[in-house]
Order: structure tokens, then sequence, then C-alpha cells
């Protein structure tokens, strides 16, 4: 069975076993449709899902008290693929975008995309040149013209200096 990554713990919440969840998505509510993640190969229902800030907080079956939270403090949460949930149009998950090859409008190779940094006002896509040197690009409209999914190429415009470290 093939899974998908979908968030971390990263701490226990209060006394009755919730875990604050780092998501690895962009929509949190997303976790309000699922009813189950894996955890370690093991499943786990969904008792509760609330929201706090850019963060979500679990309350996991078989997870009552802190101290079988703290223990899960650092393990990562992930889905069935075939579990996962519809994206919009242009919306792409990290690990399709993962390995891409980059080239210019004009199709210069630039490199490969090697990173996604969530940021809080838009995605930064780390592009490693053919030289071994990371940028970042921002994942915005203006500098990503394309993403070809079947064909693993995202074409870009890039502006001065911004391939520089």
């Amino acid at each position: 069975m093939k899974t998908v990554k979908i968030g971390k713990i990263t701490a226990p919440v209060g006394i009755r076993g919730e875990v604050r969840v780092y998501p690895f998505t962009d929509e949190t509510t997303r976790f309000s449709q699922i009813s189950a993640v894996l955890i370690e190969k093991r499943c786990h229902e969904l008792q509760n899902v609330r929201y706090q800030k850019d963060k979500v907080i679990l309350k996991l079956s078989e997870v009552d008290d802190r101290n079988t939270a703290e223990s899960l403090r650092g393990q990562e949460l992930f889905l069935p693929e075939e579990s996962l949930w519809d994206i919009p149009e242009d919306t792409y998950f990290v690990r399709d975008l993962i390995g891409m090859t980059v080239r210019t409008q004009e199709g210069t190779l630039v490199g490969e995309l090697t990173d996604v940094i969530h940021h809080a006002h838009q995605d930064l896509y780390e592009i490693t040149d053919r030289s071994g040197h990371p940028f970042l690009l921002p994942a915005v409209g203006a500098f990503v013209l394309d993403v070809n999914l079947p064909a693993r190429t995202m074409t870009v415009r890039l502006i001065e200096g911004m391939t520089e470290s």
C-alpha cells in the first residue's frame, strides 16, 4: 500500500491525549475530511479535529493521556494514497514536484526542484542548479509558468540575480 505523508506530530496538548500536528498541506481544514491516519503503519481513527492558528489538534483513537501523546512526538502522519483528498487545478502534492527538471521559458536547463518550503505568504521552491548550488524561487505565476506532471518538468521565468547565493 502506497502512503503519503500529511503531517508531523509536534507536541501533546492538554492531558486527554490530544496532539498538535504540523500539517503538510496548505489547507489545514482537509483534516476534517479524513477519518483515520497511519502512524508507524498503525491505523488511528480521528476522534476529534480542531484548529489552532496554522496547526491542527487531533484526538486519536488509543491515545487517551498526555504520556501516550508525548510518546508520539516527532512521528509523521500518513494516508493511504487512495484516501487522499481532491486538490484544485494548479495545486500539486509536494511529492509530485520534488525531482522535477526545471527549465527556462527558452528551454535552457536550470536544474532540479529539490525542496518545497512552506512560507506564510507563498511557498518557495528550492532549485539546485547544474553546478549544485541551491536557490529559492517563489511559487507564484510570475515565475512558475508551467508544471507538466507527466513530463516531470517545470518551466520558469528567472530574473537577474535570482540564482545567485
